[in-house]
């Protein structure tokens, strides 16, 4: 075998890995969204709060008893900074990426963390029939919020229409309605400035599909 042909499985082991990871934590806050649901939290803060500490176990006896704490209790939330080691990877050509859930999303998203034009253009090359078949459970926490920002910052001249096929996209999603409803202050003005952005771009000429797609994000025509 040519060394060019050889397989490297460590690579593959760490492709496995992460993803497995990724899958798991995705389950895992799904799980703790509908807890938080259950418990009728009182804000978005508190709900958020709940879901970024779903990875937490139960304290032991011996975690209590007078030992000294050598780490914060929820070092993942404490130093939101701290890069994952996905992050260190170097990032996929956007050719390469072809996720088939939400997990693989996920993984690949990361990839790209403090590259808001790389994840633009991530959305924009998987389209919104993709992006609807990815995520047609729901898109997870805090996504929605995270793609309505990306795509307001970075919109393209001609990228419209694309950009409109992925918001529609979105809009039927499993639990859309919830996620939207979640969205904070910052993440909603984002999506009122996306939506004149587009209104703009394409004018009085377009659009059908646009205007009812403000409808489906409660944006005022």
């Amino acid at each position: 075998m040519e060394k060019s042909d050889m397989i490297n499985f460590s690579s593959l082991e760490k492709e496995l890995q992460a993803a497995l990871e990724a899958d798991r934590k995705y389950q895992r806050e799904n799980d703790a969204k509908f807890r938080a649901l259950n418990q009728n939290v009182a804000s978005y803060e508190e709900f958020r709060d709940i879901v970024l500490a779903s990875h937490l176990k139960p304290l032991d006896r011996k975690d209590i008893s007078g030992a000294p704490r050598k780490q914060p209790w929820n070092p993942i939330a404490f130093d939101s900074k701290r890069e994952s080691p996905l992050s260190e990877e170097v990032q996929p050509q956007l050719s390469e990426i072809k996720p088939r859930s939400a997990s693989e999303f996920i993984r690949d998203w990361r990839r790209f963390a403090g590259s808001s034009l790389e994840k633009y253009s991530l959305l924009v090359s998987l389209g919104g029939k993709a992006l609807q078949e990815i995520f047609r459970t729901e898109v997870g926490l805090g996504l929605l919020g995270d793609f309505l920002l990306i795509l307001s910052q970075c919109l393209k001249s001609g990228d419209e229409e694309i950009v409109i096929g992925v918001l529609d996209g979105f809009s039927r999603t499993g639990r859309f309605g919830l996620n939207l409803s979640l969205l904070s202050q910052t993440e909603q003005k984002a999506c009122e400035e996306l939506f004149h952005k587009l209104q703009v771009a394409v004018g009085d000429s377009s659009d059908i599909k646009l205007k009812a797609l403000m409808g489906k994000y409660g944006i005022q025509k």
